[in-house]
C-alpha cells in the first residue's frame, strides 16, 4: 500500500510503499487495551509497603477482661479489626505486577495501533527529521512548517546528538528509535510522524 510522503513544508510531495501487514491491518480494541495495560503494568514497581500484625508495634497486655464488659474478646490491639492494626494481606516491596505478552500479540497490537493511526490521519510519513545543530528553533521551526500544534511522537530511523538536544526542551515533543517506540506513547500522542528510513525498521519488528 502507499501513503503520502511531506516535504518540509508539509505538501504531498510524492507517495511511498508501507508494509500492509504493519499499517493495513484491521484495528483490534481489545488487544491494543491488552498491550497497554501490559506496558504499564509491567513497568509498575512494588515500592509500597504494608505491616501485618507481627510488624505494628504494640502492647501484648490484654486490652480489657475477657467476659463481663459486653464487648466483643480481645486479645491484643495488633489485630486487624482495630484501628491501628496491622493488615491482613498486606503489601510488599517485592510484589510482582508483570503480566505476560506473546511476542506475536505484541507484534499484532502495534500494527494494529499504527494501522489506525494512519487511518484517522494521526500518522505522517516524512522524507527526514534532521537539524543542522542542537538548536531547539531549528526544530521547532520545522513543526511549524509542518503544521504540528499539537503533542508530536517522532519516529526517526536514528537519533543523533543534535536532534536529541534539540527536541528535549520542547514541550510535548517526543524523538525516538523504531526499537523504542511503544504503545502508550503512541496512543498518548496526538500526532505522529515517521520518517521514510524508519518504515523499513518497522516493517522488520511487526510485520
Amino acid at each position: 500500500m502507499q501513503v503520502e510522503l511531506l516535504n518540509d513544508q508539509g505538501q504531498a510531495a510524492s507517495k511511498v510503499d508501507v508494509p500492509e501487514t504493519v499499517f493495513g491491518r484491521d484495528y483490534n480494541e481489545a488487544l491494543i487495551h491488552q498491550l497497554v495495560v501490559a506496558y504499564q503494568a509491567n513497568a509498575r514497581q512494588g515500592t509500597r509497603a504494608q505491616k501485618d500484625r507481627q510488624m505494628v508495634k504494640h502492647s501484648t497486655k490484654k486490652p480489657f477482661k475477657q467476659k463481663g464488659t459486653g464487648r466483643a474478646r480481645a486479645g491484643m490491639t495488633s489485630s486487624p479489626l482495630w484501628r491501628g492494626g496491622g493488615r491482613i494481606f498486606p503489601n510488599s516491596p517485592d510484589e510482582n505486577f508483570t503480566q505476560k505478552l506473546n511476542k506475536k500479540m505484541y507484534r499484532a497490537g502495534m500494527a494494529s495501533i499504527f494501522s489506525q493511526l494512519l487511518r484517522e490521519g494521526r500518522l505522517s510519513v516524512v522524507e527526514s527529521i534532521k537539524v543542522d545543530s542542537p538548536k531547539t528553533k531549528q526544530l521547532a521551526d520545522k513543526f511549524k512548517a509542518l503544521n504540528l500544534k499539537t503533542s508530536v511522537l517522532v519516529i526517526a530511523e536514528e537519533v543523533d546528538e543534535n536532534l536529541y538536544l534539540a527536541s528535549r526542551n520542547l514541550a510535548n515533543v517526543l524523538v525516538v528509535e523504531p526499537r523504542y517506540a511503544d504503545p502508550l506513547s503512541l496512543v498518548h500522542y496526538k500526532k505522529v510522524i515517521v520518517t521514510k528510513a524508519a518504515i523499513d525498521q518497522l516493517k522488520e519488528m511487526f510485520a
